[in-house]
């Protein structure tokens, strides 16, 4: 997003702010009418646009944050020999349990095909 809308805008309230007070302290009183008439308005734009890209940079860095954990977990996630994250296949972080495994430790190992992962 540009920040040109809002420099544009309070450069204009800034400039209609100072034409306002030299009309005022000069007896320009059509000057100072106009200018006093359109200060209103542009405040309130250069407030709503302040606002709004104080928001977006809230939104921004709050992304960034989130980011930025979610890389650190990702590293601390331990890795096999091929790069993969440890139990990715299950849908754990520990180490992959495979059906067979499961029942040669419960006394049954006739049952199970080899390479099944476990649910």
């Amino acid at each position: 997003m540009s920040h040109r809308p809002l420099a544009l805008v309070s450069g204009l309230t800034l400039g209609d702010y100072l034409l306002w007070n030299w009309s005022l302290s000069a007896n320009h009183d059509v000057l100072a009418l106009a200018s006093g008439l359109t200060l209103p308005a542009l405040s309130v734009a250069f407030i709503w646009l302040l606002g709004l890209n104080l928001a977006r940079l809230a939104v921004r860095s709050s992304r960034r944050s989130r980011a930025a954990a979610g890389a650190r977990l990702r590293r601390a996630v331990p890795r096999d020999r091929r790069g993969e994250r440890a139990g990715a296949a299950s849908g754990t972080y520990g180490p992959a349990v495979t059906v067979r495994d499961q029942d040669e430790v419960a006394g049954d190992s006739s049952s199970v095909s080899p390479g099944k992962l476990a649910a």
